[in-house]
């Protein structure tokens, strides 16, 4: 398949991308970049127009996970040099939640480093959760492992939109990233969230010495389970992780990858996540052509290029930030009013 802009319209009427033309956007020659963006375009366009919702991120607990996953410097099985230190306070969660209200943020997701919550843990985010609720009009994400029975009600109960649990790669190709747990573990806290009443944060990393029908394997999971939103990381290889070596990928597969997670999820809350600027490069702005959401300063260990050269390129390459006025962006209209950082102050009403 080369006609991509005929494939975007049989989508945005209803068409149910298959495997087969997944896979076709995925290994789409590089020739056919600039159409396979420009499909992938016009079904974000007709979803999230120009729009783009800026995320932030707050390591809460880090690097001490006793999980070994292999891309993951915040594991305890590996040497790195990351910094490590216990569940943070909820004065601190809430101050990052300030910061990222200042930043323009839309949505402030609260991260930890750990196979799963203990009660103390979740009584910390919840405690937070309510405080920041009362004081910032913020979508709030909780990435805290895999969940128990009743754990995520109590999340929802305290005012988290999202669950954040990705799958990282397809089935097949798991059990050559992760040893400590299943595939199906993730899936089953993935499920837990949505029947718990919040929204489901669930993509992958692509650059995981994985094969783009890996890609695809992992698109048509995630559209089986429904979720709202996908994070898409690229493998920015940390040094002391068993996959310190691996071959980066190149832009042109990284934007195809995207592209193709966007035919799959016509809908969804597409994000550029981890490894955007490394991977990426000079050609981030085309990336959001396909995603329609990115975070912002940095990311659980490494930095990012920051909030300032992230919205000069946002706004150089015709896109609009938003910011959330009061409640949570799915819920309200949207109002004209401008932000301090020069982005559209809007309670987004758009679908995510």
């Amino acid at each position: 398949m080369s006609n991509w802009d005929e494939l975007a319209d049989r989508v945005l009427d209803g068409h149910a991308v298959t495997r087969e033309e997944a896979l076709a956007v995925a290994e789409a020659s590089d020739d056919e970049l600039l159409g396979v963006l420009q499909g992938a375009f016009k079904v974000r366009k007709a979803h999230h127009g120009r729009d783009v919702r800026i995320h932030v991120l707050q390591n809460a607990k880090s690097g001490v996970c006793p999980e070994d996953c292999k891309f993951c410097s915040q594991s305890m099985k590996f040497n790195t040099d990351v910094e490590q230190y216990g569940m943070q306070r909820v004065e601190e969660l809430v101050q990052g939640a300030k910061e990222a209200y200042d930043r323009g943020a839309v949505t402030y997701c609260m991260v930890t480093a750990t196979r799963g919550p203990v009660p103390d843990e979740i009584d910390i985010i919840c405690e937070a959760a309510q405080k920041i609720k009362e004081e910032y009009p913020l979508d709030l994400c909780a990435s805290l492992g895999l969940l128990k029975e009743g754990q995520a009600e109590r999340l929802a109960e305290a005012g988290i939109d999202r669950y954040n649990h990705n799958l990282e790669t397809s089935e097949e190709h798991f059990e050559n990233v992760v040893t400590t747990h299943d595939w199906g573990d993730r899936v089953e806290t993935v499920k837990r969230a949505k029947s718990a009443g919040m929204e489901a944060c669930c993509g992958g990393i692509v650059g995981l010495d994985e094969s783009k029908n890996d890609w695809v394997e992992l698109a048509m999971a995630l559209r089986e389970i429904g979720v709202e939103s996908v994070p898409v990381n690229f493998l920015n290889a940390r040094e002391g992780t068993p996959l310190e070596d691996a071959k980066s990928l190149s832009p042109s597969e990284c934007l195809k990858a995207l592209a193709m997670f966007r035919f799959v999820h016509p809908e969804a809350d597409v994000r550029i996540a981890g490894g955007r600027e490394a991977v990426l490069g000079q050609m981030q702005p085309l990336a959001l052509y396909a995603a329609n959401s990115f975070f912002t300063e940095g990311y659980l260990t490494t930095g990012g290029q920051g909030d300032s050269k992230d919205y000069t390129m946002l706004k150089q390459a015709g896109f609009e930030p938003v910011i959330v006025d009061d409640g949570p962006e799915r819920d309200t209209a949207e109002s004209e009013a401008t932000s301090p950082c020069g982005a559209t102050r809007a309670a987004s009403g758009a679908a995510e």
